[in-house]
């Protein structure tokens, strides 16, 4: 069957747009196929800096034929109701349609439609226009002469060139012609911007890749990702050391070169004075460089890797150099700032550092950062009793932690904010607890980081979150649909997971305002399902007992999902369930409320007898547990209703003819409803 290969060649696309780029070539052009009929076996998108592209394996050569059959008006109808069936089914006159009879409905007209399939070049170059014309770029340009005109292109860069050739592997394939602002398609490229010339014609995709990597373009980029990765392994492996890898740096540095050459350059000795953090910061951040680690010392190697993209005919001594130059400049920066940092740390008290907080503004509606700070240390000195943490202690943590962001070097680097506290903390010899809070008072930032544990860490990392999130309630600057400016969803992850994974009973209640309460409930339940956990559990549990103590919530979810995994768990769910629809609908019936007040007189039945009696003996026992949080206990003693209730529906008919009985019996549902929610919402489960 024949293929697709489209590229779309311009200047330099950036490096951050190029995956979600490829993405949504492949996505709105096989869309569009499929959309006509034209059903495809594969489809791969390709990016560089200078193209992106698409092949598309296994389409038809012309979309399938299409019948049709419109039913219209009936006959006699008025005349505007004809004219709009003719026009909707592309007739000419009433001649061109059949009637049909329906004994019940009468006589109708019906169009039955043949169109035939246009052949698929003609579906490609009616597509490909469309969807360049409307392609999501970020952010895009116009050019030329005719970039005044409202409707003129836009692209990320100007569009230079459009290949589109169709065929299949045995024949030589067409080219689909169409043009776009006067760019007219072809079967030409180009390749290598410094390394190659002219122009290159190609046919299909295995000849398009093959002839570009001869013009020294490698089209894949993980194939370029794997060519910068293992080479730059093998030259540090060469010199006895490490790379350190880093997956962003890899995916930019893949998005800037189409003939990648890893090189390696240098740096003086001196320089490694400066922590590794910020010498690493320097060198990605400035020149887009991996940096390599000393195994024998553990700390980095005055070396880094630089990938050109270009084989320079020097061997690269050119280029090397001048990232040295810069390189050494931007290190000697950093030192400076550095050994600045140093000196005011070590003359400057923390108290006036603390006061240079209080000209620079948090948000305009919650004061500076030296009000913030003091808020911090004051919530950090309550909840450290709740962590286990010396309050004293976690309140000059608090202090301390956020005193990095005014010196030089954070200045410069603002990614190693918090790791510099840790650093600027040992200098000044404060306890451990106080240089770790000072990083890690941040964590975690995501569904993946790393949680702290260290208690004056982890009071210190509540507060912060905490009051970001009570300060941006009060002020109502909420989360709305996808936008969260202040990250206030990752906050409240991280309390929820520094809750969870450090095991701590904390009353948020105490803390935070109803309304926030939800958030956190939300965020829970997100983060409970992410985890695997039934939606439908959460629920159960959050609709007995709110989400005030986020351990306790969690753990009764876990015991209910195992109680519920049993044949007991499950047998018993059937019955409350029974149990709750039948005084769903009796409570709405009668417009009362059948809670409480069962008649043990009138329990006749040896059945209804016997599930009054059980379950009036499983009150407190049920009470005792969940009060010791013995939520296995708990769900064992619930489990022995299963036979009581079993029998009961069994036996016993609720909807007798005797008001008396019929309530009673009603009110013995409820009863199971009661003690079931001491549990959870039965109600809510699924099943």
């Amino acid at each position: 069957m024949p293929d697709l290969l489209l590229e779309l060649f311009s200047e330099e696309i950036p490096a951050r747009m190029q995956a979600a780029a490829a993405d949504a070539l492949k996505k709105l052009v096989t869309d569009a196929l499929v959309e006509r009929g034209l059903v495809y076996e594969g489809a791969k998108a390709f990016v560089t800096p200078r193209r992106l592209a698409l092949a598309v394996h296994g389409l038809p050569a012309q979309q399938p034929d299409v019948h049709e059959e419109r039913k219209g008006p009936r006959v006699g109808a008025p005349d505007a109701a004809i004219q709009g069936f003719l026009k909707a089914a592309g007739l000419a006159s009433l001649d061109q349609a059949t009637i049909e009879t329906d004994p019940k409905k009468g006589s109708f007209y019906v169009a039955r439609i043949h169109k035939h399939g246009r052949t698929t070049p003609e579906v490609i170059a009616e597509i490909v226009p469309q969807i360049v014309r409307a392609f999501p770029w970020p952010k895009s340009m116009r050019w030329g002469k005719a970039s005044v005109h409202p409707a003129a292109l836009r692209w990320v860069r100007p569009l230079q060139s459009i290949l589109c050739t169709f065929g299949p592997e045995t024949e030589e394939p067409e080219v689909v012609r169409f043009a776009i602002d006067g760019l007219e398609s072809g079967d030409t490229t180009r390749g290598h911007r410094f390394l190659s010339s002219g122009t290159i014609r190609v046919r299909r995709l295995e000849d398009w890749m093959a002839k570009l990597e001869a013009a020294f373009v490698v089209v894949d980029r993980e194939r370029r990702k794997d060519i910068i990765l293992n080479d730059a392994k093998d030259l540090a492996l060469a010199q006895g050391l490490e790379l350190v890898e880093d997956a962003g740096l890899l995916d930019e540095i893949a998005g800037l070169v189409e003939w990648p050459v890893v090189l390696m350059g240098s740096f003086e000795e001196d320089f490694l004075d400066v922590p590794d953090e910020v010498i690493r910061a320097t060198i990605r951040a400035n020149q887009k460089c991996f940096v390599l680690k000393n195994p024998a010392t553990g700390r980095l190697a005055n070396k880094f890797v630089l990938v050109s993209n270009l084989a320079a005919s020097d061997g690269g001594k050119a280029i090397i150099a001048g990232n040295e130059r810069v390189i050494r400049a931007r290190l000697s920066d950093a030192k400076f700032f550095w050994e600045t940092d140093q000196k005011t740390n070590a003359t400057v008290p923390l108290a006036e550092r603390l006061e240079r907080f209080s000209n620079v503004t948090f948000h305009e509606k919650l004061g500076s950062q030296y009000e913030r700070i003091q808020r911090i240390a004051a919530l950090a000195e309550t909840l450290a009793p709740l962590v286990g943490a010396d309050p004293a202690l976690t309140r000059q943590a608090a202090l301390y932690a956020k005193s990095d962001l005014r010196t030089e070097v954070v200045g410069e680097f603002p990614e190693v904010q918090g790791l510099m506290g840790r650093y600027y903390a040992r200098l000044e010899g404060l306890p451990e607890e106080i240089a770790a809070a000072a990083e890690e008072h941040y964590k975690p930032q995501g569904p993946t980081d790393y949680v702290p544990t260290a208690p004056v860490s982890v009071a210190v990392a509540l507060a912060d979150k905490i009051d970001t999130l009570t300060g941006f309630w009060a002020i109502d600057e909420k989360p709305t649909g996808s936008k969260d400016p202040y990250a206030l969803r990752r906050a409240a992850l991280g309390v929820v997971r520094l809750v969870l994974e450090n095991g701590l009973v904390v009353k948020l209640a105490e803390f935070v305002e109803p309304d926030l309460l939800a958030f956190f409930a939300d965020r829970l339940k997100v983060h409970l399902r992410e985890q695997g956990a039934r939606h439908d559990l959460v629920d159960a549990v959050f609709a007995l007992l709110g989400q005030d103590d986020l351990l306790l919530v969690v753990k009764r979810v876990e015991a209910l999902g195992r109680f519920l995994s049993s044949e007991d768990g499950r047998t018993l769910l059937a019955g409350t369930k029974r149990a709750a629809n039948i005084l769903r609908i009796e409570e709405k019936k009668d417009g009362v409320s059948y809670e409480g007040g069962v008649d043990l007189v009138l329990l006749h039945e040896p059945e209804e007898r016997a599930l009054g009696e059980a379950i009036a003996h499983l009150g407190e026992p049920i009470e005792a547990a969940l009060s010791s949080e013995d939520f296995e206990a708990a769900m064992a003693l619930i489990a022995s209703l299963r036979g009581p209730v079993d029998a009961f529906f069994d036996k016993v008919t609720v909807n007798v003819e005797d008001p008396a009985l019929r309530t009673n019996r009603l009110r013995l549902l409820a009863d199971i409803r009661t003690i079931t929610r001491a549990i959870a919402d039965f109600d809510r489960i699924e099943g």
